[in-house]
């Protein structure tokens, strides 16, 4: 398989491993924000949709940080909801 080369597949692959992660997790999430220890929490699965994202991307596009952005936008900015001591 081929490497991601462009920044827009790889803010794809990225969102679409964080939207995985979501879906998959949402008890685990509820309790993370709840608790303020989500990333913790889903130490494990986010380490495995890191790796994912590592191999899927170039090494230029890797420092990016665009799996970290989509980390936060769709399991605490879409978590707004969840009662937290953060918010």
């Amino acid at each position: 398989m081929a490497l991601i080369e462009t920044e827009e597949a790889a803010r794809r692959l990225a969102r679409a491993i964080a939207s995985d992660l979501s879906l998959y997790n949402e008890d685990k999430i509820v309790q993370g924000i709840t608790h303020d220890n989500l990333f913790d929490t889903l130490t494990e699965e986010i380490e495995e949709g890191r790796a994912l994202y590592k191999r899927r991307v170039s090494p230029e596009l890797y420092p990016r940080n665009f799996y970290d952005r989509a980390l936060v936008d769709i399991l605490i900015k879409a978590k707004g909801h969840i009662k937290s001591k953060l918010w």
